[in-house]
């Protein structure tokens, strides 16, 4: 299954001076890891985000997004955001931020 790789690109560009950053095809698409946990990806033509509980629940109350579900089993804390959720740098940007905020708080996975 093919995925939006200009997005992937801008999610590699933003990444692109981070320390413990790592890309991995998954899922039909591709999914950046931060310190061996999944922070960011694409898929088809979206992107998504691995957000904390609290930050998941709400950001679903947002334009262009919704539950990360690609099996028919919602994925807790991922949110899928649309194209036109992420159309600015600056809104990409954001999202980049939010996932870094939680995924940070998570401990290292070993290699």
């Amino acid at each position: 299954m093919a995925f939006d790789e200009s997005l992937a690109e801008r999610i590699r560009q933003r990444l692109a001076r981070r320390k413990n950053v790592e890309e991995k095809k998954m899922f039909g698409g591709v999914g950046f890891l931060l310190n061996g946990n999944l922070l960011v990806g694409v898929w088809k033509n979206s992107l998504i985000a691995r957000l904390g509980p609290e930050e998941g629940e709400e950001a679903l109350k947002e334009p262009h997004v919704k539950e990360f579900d690609i099996t028919g089993r919602r994925m807790r804390n991922w949110v899928l955001v649309e194209p036109e959720g992420v159309e600015e740098d600056d809104q990409l940007k954001d999202w980049i931020e939010r996932a870094t905020r939680f995924v940070r708080t998570l401990p290292a996975k070993e290699k």
